[in-house]
C-alpha cells in the first residue's frame, strides 16, 4: 500500500455507524458476491485485491463516506494494523486509488442508485459500476452496466472487465438454502461461475465421488476379466483332465490288448 506523503487528520470522520439495515436477500447477494472471490478466484499474475460488502470509501476528509453494497479494488491489499482508525476504511488516499469496481444492490426506490451514488463514484474515479435491480424498482433492467471516465457515466453492454480479470452474470439457483432467480455472480470470460467455498468443496466433493465411481467400477470389470479367465483357465485344465483321462484310458486299452496276444496296430 502507498503511503501518504502528509498527515492526514481524520479523527473527526465517521468511519463506521449503526444506520445500515440490509433485508435477508440483500445480505446474502453481498456474501456471495465477496466470499467466492477469497474462497476460489487466482486473478492473473496472483494480483492482490480487496473485496468487501458495506465498507465506507472516502474520497475526500471534507466529504462523509459513500458505502457501497459490494466493491472490488485491484492491486491493494488489508493493512497488518487494520483496526486502527486510519486502516478501518477504504480511504483513496491510503490504498493510492479508488476501487475498480462498485455494485449497489436496489432494494427500494430511496437509495439513489442511478443518480447520486452515481455521480459520488464518477466524481472519485470509480472505473465501472453496476445496478443490479432485482426487484425492477428503477427501471425494466434487471442489471445494468455504466463506465465512469472523467467524471461521466456512460451505460454499456459490457459485462466482462478485462482489467480485472472478471465478469458479472445472472444466476438462477440456490445458495444457503435460499431460492432465486437474479442472484448476481462473478463469472470468467468464458462465463464459468465463480463457485463459492461451499459449492468448490460440493465439486470436489461430487468429483472425487465420481473418482470413486470409476474405480469401483475399474475394480468390478478388472474382477469380472479375472473371474473370466479363471473360468478359462478352469475350463481349459477340465480339457486337459479329460484329454489325460482319454490318453489314460487308450494306454489301458493298448495294454489289454497285447496282454491278450493282439497287435493294437492291426486293429
Amino acid at each position: 500500500m502507498l503511503q501518504p506523503l502528509i498527515d492526514i487528520d481524520i479523527s473527526q470522520l465517521i468511519t463506521e455507524d449503526e444506520e445500515s439495515v440490509d433485508n435477508f436477500l440483500t445480505e446474502k447477494q453481498e456474501r456471495l458476491l465477496t466470499e467466492p472471490l477469497y474462497s476460489c478466484w487466482k486473478p492473473d499474475n496472483n494480483r492482490s485485491f480487496l473485496v468487501a460488502a458495506n465498507v465506507g470509501v472516502f474520497n475526500s476528509i471534507y466529504l462523509s463516506a459513500i458505502v457501497p453494497d459490494v466493491f472490488l479494488s485491484m492491486d491493494v491489499e488489508i493493512p497488518d494494523d487494520w483496526w486502527e482508525k486510519e486502516k478501518r476504511s477504504y480511504f483513496n488516499w491510503e490504498f493510492g486509488k479508488p476501487p475498480n469496481l462498485v455494485i449497489e444492490i436496489v432494494s427500494n426506490k430511496v437509495g439513489e442508485e442511478n443518480t447520486k451514488k452515481i455521480t459520488r463514484y464518477a466524481q472519485m474515479g470509480v472505473t465501472y459500476y453496476v445496478i443490479f435491480d432485482p426487484y425492477k424498482k428503477l427501471s425494466d433492467k434487471i442489471l445494468t452496466f455504466y463506465v465512469l471516465p472523467f467524471g461521466k457515466s456512460t451505460p454499456i453492454n459490457q459485462t466482462f472487465f478485462p482489467e480485472i480479470g472478471l465478469g458479472l452474470t445472472l444466476w438462477e439457483g440456490e445458495f444457503e438454502n435460499t431460492l432465486s432467480k437474479s442472484w448476481l455472480r462473478w463469472c470468467d470470460e468464458q462465463g464459468q461461475i465463480i463457485p463459492s467455498g461451499i459449492e468448490k468443496a460440493e465439486i470436489q466433493s461430487q468429483r472425487a465421488d465420481e473418482e470413486k465411481q470409476r474405480a469401483d467400477e475399474e475394480k468390478q470389470r478388472a474382477d469380472e476379466e479375472k473371474q473370466r479367465a479363471d473360468e478359462e483357465k478352469q475350463r481349459a485344465d477340465e480339457e486337459k483332465q479329460r484329454a489325460d483321462e482319454e490318453k489314460q484310458r487308450a494306454e489301458r486299452l493298448v495294454a489289454k490288448l497285447r496282454e491278450l496276444g493282439i497287435d493294437p496296430s492291426s486293429l
